[in-house]
């Protein structure tokens, strides 16, 4: 397993484009919207992260030969 910059990157974007549309959805007066807009990004970047996290354990039983 390589330790891959792309990914926080991504994480990254993900974190800036949720900000940029909660923000205009509050300005125009839709928090509604704006609540279950980054509930959603949330869950992207969680779903990112374990991926991530579920890699890394197979790494660590393939390293210790844990079956």
């Amino acid at each position: 397993m390589t330790i891959d910059i792309s990914i926080i990157f991504k994480l990254a974007a993900i974190g800036i484009i949720i900000t940029v549309v909660c923000q205009v959805l509050k300005k125009s007066d839709r928090d509604d919207i704006s609540t279950v807009v980054s509930i959603v990004g949330l869950v992207i970047a969680l779903t990112v992260a374990v991926t991530m996290i579920g890699d890394l354990f197979d790494t660590i039983q393939s390293i210790f030969g844990v079956y």
